[in-house]
């Protein structure tokens, strides 16, 4: 018996290991903070937002809001008159969004969007960017959740990547090789939606709301010369990638540290083309009749 609870011990701690890493949010690191600071494009995202209908006098709540510049700048928009709640379930992203952007008009609270959220209200906008594809197996329970917190005749406005990370033209071809199936493992070992893009639609038709529209861009349109915001932002993934995905990217001749290399190079090159398509769709929370 006494040989027998250690490894017994073992095993349940193992498998809480593998529930709680299962669970984490995929580019979590000590650097994200800086990483979505350095990687949001304020220009960008204004035409989004105003796509989406955001306009003076809102109320909005920005999901996910993490280190809170996308809710800054959002806030900037609603002006005059408007007010915008940021949620997010990292503490240490609430806190650095207090610090730096929080303001009257401006609140930050630590929330976890999966789950019913008490005392927020009802809001004009709900505002998802970026979000789902790290949730595939939860995101459309997200979404009927996100529902409950739009006012009727408010809007939900759903923004995500679709073929995440995968059209380069023209990379090596060891890199050719082994993208997809970094993209296919993180896919399939850490709840990643490399096609969330494609079901944002559904997602709002399945959940109920009407006069959906969608629009279709592209994100990090890369050519020429890249920014060095942009080359800190693909290699931060690769790098996120060599720790969750090291069984795959063993396998790469020079292991991370060449496929690093190789990227770089790729970046650096004015030649190489990268793009990413983004799908924008909003809907409005019907009004129900008594």
């Amino acid at each position: 018996m006494l040989e027998i609870e250690p490894e017994v011990e073992m095993r349940k701690k193992s498998q809480i290991e593998h529930d709680v890493h299962e669970k984490t949010y995929l580019m979590e690191s000590e650097e994200e903070t800086i990483r979505l600071e350095v990687k949001t494009d304020p220009d960008e995202l204004r035409r989004q937002a105003l796509w989406c209908g955001i306009k003076p006098g809102m109320r909005v709540l920005d999901v996910a809001c993490g280190p809170g510049k996308t809710t800054s700048l959002l806030y900037e928009i609603i002006q005059p008159g408007g007010s915008i709640v940021g949620i997010d379930y990292s503490e240490s992203r609430i806190q650095y969004a207090r610090k730096n952007y929080g303001k009257q008009g401006i609140e930050f609270i630590q929330k976890d969007f999966r789950e019913k959220m008490q005392d927020i209200g009802e809001f004009d906008l709900v505002w998802v960017r970026f979000v789902l594809e790290y949730y595939r197996e939860e995101a459309f329970n997200i979404v009927s959740n996100l529902k409950e917190y739009v006012r009727e005749g408010g809007t939900l406005c759903l923004l995500d990547l679709d073929y995440n990370c995968l059209s380069h033209f023209e990379l090596p071809d060891q890199l050719a090789v082994i993208l997809p199936k970094i993209m296919n493992y993180l896919n399939d070992k850490y709840n990643f939606d490399v096609f969330a893009g494609r079901k944002l639609y559904s997602f709002l038709y399945d959940a109920g709301f009407e006069d959906i529209d969608v629009k279709i861009t592209g994100n990090s349109v890369l050519f020429g010369n890249k920014k060095d915001s942009v080359k800190y932002d693909w290699l931060k993934k690769i790098e996120i990638a060599s720790i969750k995905a090291k069984e795959v990217i063993d396998k790469y001749h020079g292991g991370y540290i060449q496929l690093s290399e190789d990227f770089r190079q790729y970046l650096e090159n004015p030649k190489s083309f990268t793009y990413t398509p983004l799908i924008v769709c909003k809907g409005t929370k019907i009004t129900t009749v008594d």
